[in-house]
């Protein structure tokens, strides 16, 4: 390199030592621009090198021109290079006077396509696996969740877990008698109260219907090609929804597959413009199996079961140790000689004089006289209209408010 500058030159690009990764096969022009003062009378000659080795002037291009204060001249050289082999990667260097800049070129590894396809493969069966393990699954986990977290209904005075409404018609019968009741009842532990009459004869609901909706916490309807054809149906199907959605909390209504397409009653789209109001099931060939979706999507709609082990009859009742013959359903224990539980409500007295409680025991013994006496004196007061005192004083701890619905006991002569 000939006319040195007394003062090096300035090596204005690269600012330092750059390195680049290159694919095979890439073009790529190395930059060396460099720049001295206009008042020394000298030219630089750049000069490039690979790995320590000269290289020639034929892929080499220099431009030199004056700043635009007319203080600096620049000189640029310009080196192009085609990536095409192994050996065209190095470290290159450009030479201006005392002045180098370095660049590295390095190959870059080009990612292969087999991983990426076997991610994505693998990526694919894992959606696909969570997908079919959601359909098959999610009714079993949501009805585990609700059986486990879900809300209790207890307490609220009713005495049936659903009102059961269907046309009567032998198919429908045999349904709801041979198929629902006994897997309800007998599988999940449900209490049923089954209805065959018209539900709403004039499109209005009955003192009845009232009284016994109010006593069910869910409402099903066996929406058959048979039940459609009543007359509220026909004519007044969307008013007597709206009754039904005040009567009972998101009503059920099952629909049979083999007659689901086959009807075209209006009734059908209102449920399906409803659906969050009420739950439309579909009775299909398989639903018969007890594990099958259509028997997990009613117990889902149905409340929550609670199973009280060692217990017989209404679970509220038994929470409460309540054995207040106004809370026991049958009316079979009016024809008994007396209450068969010594700790019943109203105390011995009470019961004695109503349900004719037997006469005491005769027992022998220094007591027996007293004992005789006082059976004696008791029925004395019998005969002669006057009660025994009566014992309510655990009365006020009984809470009644929790029941919606009594029976009166009282008879004409009480009155």
């Amino acid at each position: 390199m000939a006319d040195l500058c007394s003062v090096p030159p300035k090596i204005l690009v690269p600012a330092a030592n750059e390195t680049l990764d290159l694919a095979l096969g890439s073009q790529v022009e190395l930059n060396c621009t460099v720049g001295w003062a206009a008042a020394q009378r000298c030219q630089p000659a750049p000069a490039w090198s690979k790995d320590g080795q000269w290289l020639g002037n034929q892929s080499r291009q220099d431009t030199t021109w004056l700043a635009q204060n007319s203080s600096e001249q620049l000189l640029s050289s310009v080196l192009q290079l085609n990536l095409t082999h192994d050996a065209d990667f190095g470290v290159f260097a450009c030479w201006v006077s005392n002045a180098t800049a370095t660049f590295t070129l390095r190959q870059a590894e080009v990612a292969g396509h087999v991983p990426a396809v076997l991610a994505a493969l693998l990526v694919l069966a894992l959606l696909v696996l969570l997908a079919v393990l959601y359909v098959r699954c999610r009714l079993s986990a949501r009805l585990w969740y609700r059986n486990r977290y879900g809300e209790l209904e207890i307490n609220d005075g009713k005495l049936y877990d659903a009102y059961v409404s269907y046309a009567p018609s032998p198919d429908d019968r045999k349904f709801v008698n041979f198929i629902v009741k006994p897997q309800l009842e007998n599988r999940y532990g449900y209490k049923l109260f089954l209805d065959e009459q018209t539900i709403l004869p004039n499109s209005e609901p009955s003192a009845d219907l009232i009284m016994n909706v109010s006593r069910c916490r869910r409402l099903i309807v066996v929406l058959s090609v048979a039940y459609l054809e009543q007359d509220w149906c026909n004519s007044s199907f969307r008013e007597g929804l709206w009754r039904l959605l005040e009567l009972s909390k998101k009503p059920i209504f099952i629909v049979f597959e083999s007659q689901y397409r086959e009807i075209s009653h209006p009734a059908i789209s209102l449920l399906k413009q409803h659906r969050g109001a009420v739950t439309l099931l579909l009775w299909r060939a398989g639903s018969m199996t007890p594990s099958s979706d259509f028997w997990k999507e009613l117990c889902l709609a149905l409340p929550r079961k609670v199973s009280f082990q060692g217990t017989v009859g209404d679970p509220q009742t038994q929470l409460q140790e309540d054995k207040d013959p106004m809370l026991i359903l049958h009316s079979s224990y009016l024809d008994s000689g007396g209450d068969l539980h010594p700790d019943g409500d109203l105390g011995t007295g009470l019961r004695g004089c109503i349900f004719r409680s037997p006469p005491a025991p005769r027992i022998g013994g220094p007591g027996a006289p007293a004992v005789a006496a006082a059976a004696g004196t008791e029925e004395a007061q019998l005969r002669g209209g006057h009660r025994p005192e009566l014992d309510v004083s655990d009365l006020g701890s009984r809470n009644y408010g929790a029941r919606t619905d009594f029976y009166c006991l009282v008879t004409e002569d009480d009155l």
